[in-house]
């Protein structure tokens, strides 16, 4: 969505990618299909600015891939703070482990493999300062309702991809108009019109939606 040489001194101009998270990205994108799907360096540091900025002390991830983000958001934790993340594949479990304890956070860091909408049911008595949801596009409304009632007022939502390659604008109605585009652009207009948060949408990489909760 942005321009390529635009992107590149946006890059140069934040903060450096880590060691390991950068061997993460090369990994990824050497063996896994679909390496789009890693967060990346500049929205990697986004994240991790973000997180900072709340403190939080307890952090939900839903949509794991590879775990960029998660070491990412895992950066601003609080003191004995904790991170919960949620991947449906159990194929990549051994990845995200191997990331998670390279980056020396396995005690603060609970991986969970399975259907976000199971998962959470276990997590009902958790209250959440920083709500991460990167999954399936078309349960993002879902996954929102059954989270939002735990934040805490003040905390951070954070969705991606919800430009969705730019299919969310009215310019692409006609010629986009699957069940993912149709979720994504039911969603964006859904929390428009939310009184229990204030919504900023940043039109970087896929589209980032901010949420306050009110």
């Amino acid at each position: 969505m942005i321009d390529n040489a635009i992107q590149e001194y946006a890059d140069q101009h934040s903060g450096p990618e880590p060691t390991l998270l950068h061997q993460l990205w090369r990994e990824t994108h050497l063996q896994l299909l679909m390496p789009r799907m890693a967060t990346g360096h500049w929205q990697g540091r986004l994240l991790s600015m973000l997180s900072h900025l709340v403190k939080p002390r307890k952090i939900l991830e839903i949509g794991t891939f590879t775990g960029y983000a998660t070491l990412c958001l895992a950066e601003g934790l609080a003191e004995g703070g904790h991170l919960h993340t949620i991947e449906i594949n159990p194929e990549r479990e051994s990845r995200i482990r191997r990331y998670v304890a390279a980056a020396g956070l396995t005690a603060r860091v609970s991986l969970h493999i399975g259907d976000a909408r199971d998962v959470l049911a276990g997590l009902v008595g958790e209250v959440w300062d920083l709500v991460f949801i990167d999954a399936d596009k078309l349960h993002n409304g879902r996954y929102f309702e059954l989270v939002i009632e735990q934040v805490r007022p003040g905390g951070l939502l954070i969705v991606d991809n919800v430009l969705w390659g730019g299919k969310a604008l009215a310019t692409y109605l006609l010629k986009a108009n699957d069940h993912d585009t149709r979720a994504v652009r039911a969603f964006n207009e859904q929390l428009r019109h939310d009184p229990r948060v204030v919504p900023l949408l940043l039109p970087v990489r896929d589209g980032l939606l901010l949420l306050r909760k009110l």
